[in-house]
């Protein structure tokens, strides 16, 4: 008797059994194909894993399944297989992970096939005619009759408001159904403009990763402006000649239109980009595209790690340091990391691009496990910018502008070119508060103030997201004497428009790009070259090209030096340098006018003058003294529950009973933000020199705290090397 063990969408770190029904006993049961099953008394998707031979539950107790939705695996089995590896690795339930790395039409139980994938046809042999009453059906042979090639559906509904009609002629046999065929753009020349010229920084770094077959990393380090989108392109274009398709990932939504429109103007090619502002039916059909081959690019962000390519040729990851590529909810993935894994597996070369490469990265370059490529000269022969650390101690500030960075920036906006403005904080201002007794607007979900913004007026919490109306009183002594402390960027927008009344202030945070295309819009804007003031949050700092920025201003640059979580450092001299990276990137000669408290800060003075390859090559010196990673490897335990201690008792428990040496923990302590969104949160920290060895304690932990006593009573994750300690 064989066994069907599938993977099942629930928290439940287990696989389950059942039995195959009579009516498909000489089915070939292929791991990878979706089931409908009966699961308590719902019906749910699952995945099968194996077919086995034994099960440790009686076979009475067993359920058959209830449906075979696919006939062969919807993924690739390399794909499958990642995401099994992916679960394990990250210590996450193997159908939840399995299920996500399908598209979410396919975790419905939809068929996996094409949208439209049948088009309507008049039948040329049909016998029966239409009655003259028959209004509807007739106007819907007549419009199917003027396309000989096929109409779908949808189509047909756009086109009459309905189509409902179609059944009907169906039944009649005077149309009929067929397959559309698929329509594969696979052009001879592929390129559609020719490529620039390389320097030779650029050259060697094209020559080395092309002369590659089969698996190899190549970090490509490269500063801000170096060029390494052509790199990309012309490295893609040799992958494109020999018939294989490219997967490159970036980081943020707002990216990718930007770098679809870059790649398409490059090649004669099927270019589709894969983000979750898409509509599910946009994704899944580019999903069907990449897995059959129909498009030999895609572009995505960190989900599209799993989008399966039916000829792998290279895979490429832009802005490989940054924090996006980790999922910091649910399934905590890397798609970075995962990458090194796919490419390995696929047997392709895999590029890490970035101005500023993580530690991770950086040590493995230099323990040769990856190519290091570095590109110090800038495109063009731009030249870098000059940079100045501004002294604001006891300054007088107009929302955060010093009086010497608004008359620098008057100057240059005088010479016709833009000016960006970064203030790593949304809203009009960080907290409402009394002038008579001190009171600041709380969020009670959360240990953290509510951010006062002005459009609409409301008070917002940027951590659990409730939101309030703005109160007329303070809520504690009642007085009406309320004033916003600190600045945001609705602030800082409100004082530049007055400060340049006549130029336009283009504002770039997560609450002016909401709407759809808005950020698209607005660097549609900019990109006309016009005089005028860029302002905004770590959005502008990521891969932006504004050939017109002449002055970049960072308001704040102290909020990141004295951070207690050990990547502090390394994300604030990262972010610095990014935005900093903006400037001067054509033939305007830039600068950087960095405003602090602490000029004289060491991290402040080694990026100044020295650069952020030194800055790097000092912390990882840092790191190896401390033991911290990427010397050693750690993940921790996440715990939340209504009631306070409860969490932290929960781990404290769970830690007591676990012996495991060359394992060190520290705590259960409460996380930095001990309440977050109504619940207390607490964390424990794992730590080994040995990855394989902090594995197997995970595996083990994990099923201690699934038959834990509080295990009912609190919610609980594990982050396997995580980016972020909070």
């Amino acid at each position: 008797m064989a066994f069907l063990r599938v993977a099942i969408p629930s928290p439940l770190r287990r696989l389950f059994d059942y039995l195959v029904p009579e009516t498909e006993q000489d089915t070939d049961f292929i791991p990878g194909i979706r089931l409908l099953v009966p699961f308590g008394n719902r019906q749910l998707v699952a995945i099968l894993v194996e077919v086995a031979e034994q099960s440790q539950v009686a076979t009475n107790k067993l359920k058959p399944i209830l449906k075979i939705i696919d006939k062969t695996p919807p993924q690739p089995k390399f794909i499958f297989e990642l995401a099994l590896w992916a679960a394990q690795y990250y210590q996450h339930p193997t159908g939840d992970a399995l299920l996500q790395s399908l598209p979410i039409h396919l975790r419905k139980g939809e068929p996996c096939e094409r949208l439209h994938e049948y088009l309507l046809h008049a039948n040329p042999d049909a016998q029966e005619t239409l009655s003259a009453r028959a209004k509807r059906q007739q106007a819907t042979l007549e419009l199917i009759k003027l396309h000989p090639d096929g109409i779908s559906k949808d189509a047909l509904k756009a086109e009459l408001g309905s189509n409902s009609s179609v059944k009907i002629l169906l039944e009649k046999g005077l149309i009929l159904q067929r397959h559309r065929p698929h329509l594969s753009r696979q052009h001879s020349e592929p390129l559609r403009e020719p490529g620039k010229s390389l320097n030779p920084e650029q050259a060697i770094a094209v020559e080395q990763i092309n002369q590659q077959r089969g698996y190899r990393t190549f970090l490509l380090d490269g500063i801000t402006g170096s060029g390494k989108t052509e790199v990309y392109l012309q490295v893609i274009e040799k992958v494109l000649k020999e018939g294989k398709q490219a997967l490159v990932l970036v980081p943020e939504i707002g990216l990718t239109p930007q770098t679809v429109s870059r790649f398409k103007a490059r090649f004669n090619v099927c270019v589709v980009y894969m983000h979750s502002n898409m509509s599910d039916k946009q994704r899944f059909k580019a999903w069907l595209q990449a897995r059959d081959g129909d498009a030999q690019i895609v572009i995505g962000t960190r989900s599209a790690i799993f989008t399966p390519l039916a000829r792998p040729g290279i895979i490429i990851i832009d802005e490989e340091h940054d924090q996006s590529f980790k999922q910091q909810e649910g399934y905590r993935y890397s798609a970075r990391d995962l990458a090194v894994v796919r490419a390995h597996g696929e047997n392709v070369a895999l590029i890490l691009g970035s101005a500023t490469p993580s530690l991770e990265s950086l040590q493995n370059a230099k323990l040769n496990r990856y190519s290091y490529l570095t590109i110090m000269q800038r495109a063009g022969n731009a030249k870098p910018p000059v940079v100045e650390l501004l002294d604001i101690k006891g300054c007088e500030l107009q929302a955060g502008l010093s009086a010497a960075l608004i008359e620098q920036i008057r100057q240059h906006l005088d010479d016709r070119t833009q000016v960006l403005i970064f203030l790593n904080r949304r809203g009009f201002a960080p907290s409402l508060s009394c002038h008579n007794c001190g009171w600041i607007a709380p969020c009670r979900r959360c240990d953290a103030r509510l951010t006062l913004h002005q459009k609409p007026p409301h008070l917002h919490c940027h951590h659990c997201g409730s939101q309030k109306p703005v109160p007329r009183n303070c809520l504690d002594c009642g007085s009406t004497e309320l004033t916003a402390q600190g600045t945001g960027t609705e602030r800082a927008e409100q004082t530049l428009i007055s400060l340049f009344p006549n130029l336009p202030v283009w504002r770039i945070d997560r609450d002016s790009t909401s709407r759809r295309n808005a950020m698209q819009e607005i660097i549609a804007e900019i990109n006309k070259g016009d005089p005028g003031i860029l302002l905004g949050t770590q959005m502008l700092a990521k891969g932006h090209h504004f050939a017109k920025v002449s002055l970049v201003a960072i308001l704040d640059a102290d909020s990141g030096l004295f951070s207690t979580d050990f990547r502090g450092m390394e994300r604030t001299a990262q972010l610095i340098t990014q935005v900093s990276g903006r400037a001067g990137r054509e033939k305007i000669l830039g600068k950087v006018v960095i405003q602090t408290h602490h000029p004289e800060h060491p991290l402040l003075q080694t990026l100044v003058h020295s650069g952020y390859q030194s800055f790097a090559a000092d912390e990882l010196r840092n790191r190896a003294t401390s033991g911290q990673p990427p010397f050693s490897h750690i993940s921790i335990i996440r715990a939340e529950a209504s009631n306070p201690g409860r969490a932290e008792a929960f781990l404290q428990l769970a830690k007591l009973t676990t012996g495991f040496d060359k394992i060190i923990s520290f705590g259960p302590f409460p996380a930095p933000m001990e309440k977050k969104a109504g619940v207390f949160r607490s964390h424990l920290v794992i730590q080994s020199g040995k990855r394989p060895l902090l594995q197997q304690f995970l595996s083990q932990f994990c099923l201690q705290l699934e038959h834990h006593p509080l295990a009912n009573k609190v919610r609980w994750s594990i982050d396997v090397d995580p980016y972020d300690m909070f």
